[in-house]
């Protein structure tokens, strides 16, 4: 009989956190949670460019178009619904 080790996918793995962004100088960022994909579903609907979210207020930040702020980085809309994070 071989021993298998556990796999560092399954032991490793923080709970999300109910607010994340994915800003390095936020104070909402967990660098540990991004060592493994992260989905996000909006309204029962898969969304990819999600920069931020928060599942107890019920809200998303997403980039606005192409529009940039005055330090290059993009402008971000809230969009408010039904937010389910996971790992992918």
């Amino acid at each position: 009989m071989t021993d298998t080790p556990a796999t560092p996918d399954t032991t490793t793995r923080l709970a999300l956190p109910d607010h994340l962004s994915i800003d390095p100088r936020s104070p909402h960022h967990l660098a540990a949670v991004f060592q493994h994909d992260i989905g996000i579903r909006f309204n029962g609907k898969e969304r990819t460019d999600v920069e931020e979210y928060c599942v107890s207020e019920g809200w998303v930040k997403v980039p606005a178009g192409k529009a940039l702020d005055r330090k290059g980085k993009p402008l971000l809309i809230k969009l408010k619904g039904a937010v389910e994070a996971y790992y992918a």
